[in-house]
């Protein structure tokens, strides 16, 4: 087995981290405080092209792969979770079309929904259906007389909702199949009938804006249908694969950082007339924190390799999430213990950071979720 990067993708990691460091570490902060969506970030992440990296360059994007996105999201979620929530989670979009759609729907919504500028949104989550998405209640009814669906319900925990110009709607088309009766519609922002509705407050990704959609005899051409009518359920389960991958990576980079911060303040910090990194508990704490990370690392690219190279991989993504959000939430706690008072206090990104990590354990399919779908595949 190659464990090596190519020349290509440590540039990318290299531009990445420089382009962390330069646009979104002096703005995390603020971004945090405000709960302000980092437009002109978003901005410069297209013009970079990071926001098109997995999507073929006849379409508008920067080709590359999952272990691209990777490298990618990892070394932004260092210096952000917000901006690496924001990057992830958009892509779910360009996955989606460039997977299901036709050859019209690609030419049309992937050049401006990659590197174009404006930001795509998945919408599944419902507030009585989140991990059992198969109970959604959203319904787009065809109407044969003017040959549009006609969407009623409502979506929740939606980021990027009321930002994004184009949006994956997951609504039934045929509500007496249940989970076979579940489609993807695209609704384009404005639509009528569309309304954005309740935007959370949340425990931490605050420039991550999550919100709740509102669907009111909103009618969208048939065109707009993704796949098939009924294949909405597998469309949803084969997003969120790639998406876990995603967020593992957001996690990865929020514990690096973490034991980075770590390392540094130990070394600079003196107690009883000598380093704290002289403590043998605490040198212990950073042995921990290491060998997590190390772990999740490669559970990551591995699940990112097996996509990349065409083989079955939601298992390995789910492992790869649930280890890594775990790692993310034990790392930022050990990091904020270490760091002591200090740690606690805004001055501090740690303070920051070990409220970013929890929700890494809770969207795109908690850690419950994710044992279900591991022990399936193990025991099948």
């Amino acid at each position: 087995m190659d464990f090596k990067f190519t020349d290509g993708q440590l540039m990318l990691q290299k531009t990445a981290a420089e382009f962390a460091e330069k646009y979104i570490e002096p703005r995390a902060e603020e971004i945090d405080r405000t709960g302000e969506f980092p437009r002109d970030i978003f901005n410069e992440m297209c013009k970079v092209g990071f926001a098109g990296i997995g999507t073929p360059t006849n379409y508008g994007g920067s080709g590359g792969t999952d272990i691209d996105k990777v490298l990618v999201v990892t070394e932004i979620a260092k210096k952000d979770a917000s901006c690496a929530a924001i990057l992830s989670i958009h892509t779910i979009f360009a996955s989606v079309l460039s997977k299901f759609g036709t050859e019209e729907q690609k030419k049309k919504y992937l050049p401006e929904t990659t590197n174009g500028g404006e930001l795509g949104a998945f919408a599944l989550t419902e507030p009585n259906a989140g991990s059992d998405a198969g109970s959604a209640k959203t319904t787009a009814i065809f109407d044969e007389e003017t040959g549009e669906y006609v969407l009623n319900g409502t979506k929740c925990f939606i980021s990027g909702g009321s930002q994004a110009k184009n949006l994956l709607i997951f609504a039934l088309t045929d509500p007496a199949k249940g989970t076979k009766g579940l489609s993807c519609i695209l609704v384009e922002k404005g639509t009528p009938g569309f309304s954005v509705g309740k935007i959370e407050e949340k425990m931490g990704i605050h420039g991550s804006e999550t919100a709740e959609l509102i669907f009111d005899n909103c009618r969208v051409p048939k065109e707009n249908l993704i796949g098939r009518e009924g294949q909405g359920f597998k469309i949803a389960m084969t997003a969120l694969d790639g998406a876990r991958i995603g967020v593992a990576a957001q996690a990865l980079g929020i514990a690096e950082r973490a034991l980075d911060e770590s390392v540094k303040y130990m070394k600079e910090r003196v107690q009883f007339g000598k380093p704290i990194s002289a403590l043998q508990g605490l040198q212990w704490y950073i042995s921990d924190m290491a060998t997590k990370i190390e772990c999740a690392k490669w559970m990551i690219f591995r699940a990112a390799w097996l996509k990349v190279s065409g083989q079955p991989y939601s298992k390995e993504a789910a492992i790869a999430k649930l280890n890594a959000s775990e790692t993310a939430t034990f790392v930022t706690n050990l990091a904020l213990q270490i760091h002591g008072g200090y740690g606690y206090m805004k001055d501090y990104p740690l303070e920051r950071m070990y409220r970013d990590a929890k929700i890494t354990e809770i969207y795109e399919g908690t850690s419950e979720i994710h044992k279900v779908v591991i022990s399936r595949a193990v025991l099948k």
